[in-house]
């Protein structure tokens, strides 16, 4: 297949970045959009050109650090589904592909396609986590969970924290993702102690981080590589209100 790409090429967060034109011409529909793109640099390296910088790494859809702008869709054309598990057969011969970052003021541009998604990790480190006594694994029977409430908070942790959900978010919220971390601890015993100084802590963190509030318009659960529902916005604005009002926090 012969593609034709524009590209976002940037060369650091303070330059101006534009689209940059380029043309592929053996492209096969069983190549992976990443592999499509590794072809593009073996040829700019070739003719002595700077190749296109951008994040991946298990290119098996699992670890989320592969989005980009395809399109102007977050992940591409099909949903549910990673970069890199998208291939060259969903394009035609002739098509033109636009390939950009996902652009939000909490990700700042690094170079090209690669941007600094740290933000994420810090909403994290602000209160995703559990407390627990060091020392011997607990009996598993002993902290009775049911059915239902384990696969709620399941579904909430297959968040792979691509940040999807704010490139598609017309207000850059980091909402579903945050909501998603919320969730998937406050469904469990484990987690359910400190739901009230977790919420307040991740909520107050996205807000420092620059993330627009929810546009309550659902394009982050659409674009979600692991259909993360947007109900987890709602349980995470629950919890933040119980904990104002019941806790004062």
């Amino acid at each position: 297949m012969r593609i034709i790409l524009k590209i976002w090429r940037q060369k650091n967060r303070e330059a101006k970045g534009k689209f940059c034109d380029y043309v592929l011409e053996e492209v096969t529909r069983d190549m992976s959009f990443l592999e499509m793109l590794d072809m593009l640099n073996n040829q700019l390296v070739r003719q002595g050109e700077r190749a296109v910088e951008f994040d991946h790494d298990c290119r098996e859809g699992i670890c989320g650090q592969c989005g980009v702008m395809i399109n102007g869709i977050a992940h591409g054309p099909l949903k549910h589904t990673t970069t890199c598990q998208l291939h060259m057969r969903e394009f035609n011969d002739g098509d033109t592909i636009y390939v950009e970052p996902f652009k939000a003021k909490a990700f700042p541009v690094v170079r090209d396609l690669k941007v600094d998604r740290s933000s994420l990790d810090r909403i994290i480190a602000s209160g995703g986590y559990v407390s627990v006594d060091t020392g011997q694994a607990p009996e598993a029977n002993s902290i009775p969970v049911t059915y239902q409430e384990a696969e709620t908070a399941f579904d909430a942790a297959a968040c792979i924290g691509c940040g999807a959900c704010v490139a598609s978010c017309t207000n850059s919220s980091a909402a579903l993702f945050t909501g998603a971390k919320i969730t998937h601890l406050a469904r469990l015993p484990q987690g359910d102690k400190e739901t009230s100084s977790r919420t307040v802590d991740m909520v107050n963190q996205m807000e420092e981080e620059g993330f627009g509030h929810c546009s309550n318009t659902e394009a982050c659960q659409v674009e979600c590589p692991e259909n993360i529902s947007v109900l987890t916005i709602a349980k995470m604005n629950y919890e933040y209100n119980r904990a104002k009002i019941l806790f004062k926090k």
